[in-house]
């Protein structure tokens, strides 16, 4: 096999043109085999094949910076620089799913969030400019589904006004994001790849002016010179062209051979230049080609010769989500909903299906998506906004500024939220908690499990004059958790014997951990200690019954799937000491550190947010208060 022989870009340069065609057919089988078996993002790879290759083999990696938005189709670029045990991908240990700088010299951004590179490859671009690289390239791959996020053009506007500062800018167009592309960026481009008419006039007049006597090649160049305006009027490319930037394409982002012509074309010009490469998502394998929702965007484990799931998992925290918005939106007139270019990863795509006239995909434009989400809201409607947590980072000061300074009534439904594990540092949704407390007015609900969530989405939605947000974990929703009575707004999952007149332990429940929650009380019990379980169900505001709650325990323990700083352990405190109430607190959570990837049960495992681990630190600070505590560390907690 030549993919064997591949041990990094410069192997590509011995290559044949019949050889290279050879190499991209293995990569493709490689992909089809290997993603199978662990789950991962195929389609976007299975498209990129030839233009990676065609990368490598023009530029001089890791000299010349070649870089990829959102980094998921990077697969490809790991098996030219030596990475091709995908056995262990995105499992502890193994290959990131993204680029990693750990992992490779080669390697250059590894936040996978989109509409960034442009950004990045400024910024490159001008430190060559700087420090007088010379020979050092910077080549940007990204995809029209990219293209529609504002990060990306302001970006285009700082690289087109400097003209003579070389950057090539790959725009990898295959009509998708996660699925299809929309918006006027993709209409223009949809008329780029349609549009062959310049180039047959231009090389239709070339051959009849350069018969014409005297006065025919003259009069060709001089047209040829006036190509801006038949441009315009033939194929509308001019929108790159105004902004000042070079433009060649569309190319066939599958012909080897016109990539790498395109390409030293592009490396060679002393300014920017934008090649547009037409490219085919899920390439070459035939389930991911005919499937209309995302091209097999990302998948579990599959069969390989059908692409069908290997087992079907139970019900998931979205499809919960997906069927109560459809009962909404039939109830009231008013739901609308919005997504930022992933309908069907979120969840939105039955309420779409049901409700075609209200649901508003923004592409990859979380700002755009909340401050349009206010102008809903004030205008009649009520919102929900449905993303995931870890990109409802890129919203804040929307959030802020827009929706809650306005006290517009706008519901943002957080997906994957917590420690999502396999994709990595980037997708962990451990932040909300903790950017939300700071947003006045702002009410915050995580559900424990499939009734609440349907209970709090609806109260979400019921709230006029202040933004809500209903956050729940990636995956599988666990068994329904009862509550044995109510405190204020608060759920009791678990409370002592009518005998104990001052349990020792409470143990505040954030959202999906309330089972693990209920197995840390279980494993106290054993020792003795007495402990009350509430789920406070709205963990912003903290509920007013909370503190007089806590002043009739010895210790108050939160337990949270967000990061501990000014995360809800943090308002807990902060809501006792307002009110006077003098008790230990101890917030468990996940530590302020980028985490690498691995399954979600192995993370939890390694920052020690496990039952037996919060269990065995609550024993020792229970025992320390009894005056039990010596150097002998506290009784292991099975």
């Amino acid at each position: 096999m030549l993919l064997t022989r591949i041990k990094g870009p410069r192997d590509l340069d011995r290559l044949s043109q019949e050889e290279l065609d050879q190499l991209a057919a293995e990569i493709r089988s490689f992909l089809v085999d290997a993603v199978s078996k662990t789950g991962g993002h195929l389609g976007p790879n299975l498209g990129v094949v030839e233009l990676t290759i065609a990368l490598h083999r023009v530029f001089e990696s890791p000299k010349d910076k070649v870089l990829f938005d959102t980094g998921h189709q990077a697969y490809v670029h790991k098996l030219l620089t030596g990475r091709q045990d995908f056995g262990n991908l995105r499992s502890k240990g193994g290959l990131s799913g993204y680029p990693s700088r750990a992992e490779s010299d080669h390697d250059v951004i590894e936040n996978s969030h989109a509409s960034t590179v442009l950004g990045w490859a400024d910024g490159l671009a001008k430190a060559n400019e700087v420090l007088g690289r010379e020979d050092h390239h910077v080549a940007a791959v990204i995809g029209d589904g990219a293209l529609t996020g504002g990060m990306a053009w302001e970006a285009l506007n700082n690289i087109a006004a400097a003209k003579d500062r070389p950057l090539v800018i790959v725009v990898n167009d295959n009509e998708r994001s996660y699925g299809p592309t929309i918006g006027g960026l993709a209409n223009h481009l949809a008329t780029l790849r349609t549009t062959d008419g310049y180039e047959r006039f231009l090389a239709r007049g070339k051959e009849i002016l350069e018969r014409t006597p005297v006065v025919g090649k003259p009069l060709f160049e001089t047209l040829h010179g006036a190509k801006k305006g038949l441009k315009d009027f033939i194929a509308p490319q001019g929108m790159f062209e105004d902004l000042g930037l070079k433009y060649i394409g569309p190319i066939d982002g599958h012909d080897i051979e016109a990539l790498e012509s395109a390409l030293q074309r592009a490396k060679r010009f002393s300014g920017p230049v934008i090649v547009h490469c037409l490219t085919q998502k899920g390439r070459g394998y035939e389930p991911a080609v005919q499937d209309e929702a995302d091209r097999f965007h990302a998948v579990g484990v599959i069969h390989p010769d059908t692409g069908l799931p290997v087992s079907t998992d139970a019900a998931s925290w979205t499809s919960v989500f997906a069927d109560e918005m459809v009962k909404l939106g039939k109830e009231r007139k008013d739901i609308v909903a919005i997504t930022a270019a992933m309908l069907q990863p979120v969840g939105l795509k039955k309420f779409a299906d049901a409700y075609p006239d209200r649901i508003f995909d923004v592409g990859i434009a979380e700002q755009h998506g909340a401050t349009s989400a206010a102008g809903l809201a004030t205008g009649g409607a009520h919102p929900v906004f449905a993303v995931y947590a870890t990109f409802l980072n890129r919203a804040f000061d929307q959030v802020l500024m827009d929706v809650a300074l306005h006290k517009c009534g706008v519901t943002f439904v957080l997906d994957r939220a917590g420690v999502t594990g396999t994709d990595g540092a980037s997708h962990n949704g451990m932040w909300d908690m903790s950017i939300m407390q700071v947003v006045p007015g702002l009410r915050l609900a995580a559900p424990r499990d499939a009734e609440q969530l349907r209970a709090q989405l609806r109260e979400a939605v019921l709230v006029k004059d202040a933004p809500t947000v209903v956050r729940y974990s990636k995956g599988v929703v666990g068994p329904a958790v009862p509550a044995v009575g109510r405190i204020g707004g608060m759920d009791v999952l678990r409370a002592p014997g009518a005998d104990v007149t001052r349990p020792d332990v409470l143990l505040v429940s954030v959202g999906a951990l309330a089972p693990m929650c209920l197995e840390i009380a279980d494993l106290l019990d054993r020792q003795g200690i007495t402990t009350t379980v509430v789920d406070p169900r709205w963990v912003k505001p903290v509920d007013e019954a909370l503190a007089p709650l806590a002043d009739r325990h010895r210790v108050v323990v939160t337990v949270e799937d967000n990061g501990r700083t000014g995360g809800v352990g943090s308002a807990v405190s902060q809501a006792l000491r307002d009110a006077g109430v003098d008790v230990p607190l101890r917030d468990f959570g996940i530590p302020q550190r980028f985490l690498d990837h691995a399954s979600r049960k192995e993370v939890m495992a390694e920052i020690g947010l496990t039952a037996p681990d919060i269990a065995r630190q609550v024993t020792g600070l229970v025992a320390k208060l009894d005056g039990r505590y010596d150097s002998e560390p506290a009784a292991a907690v099975d």
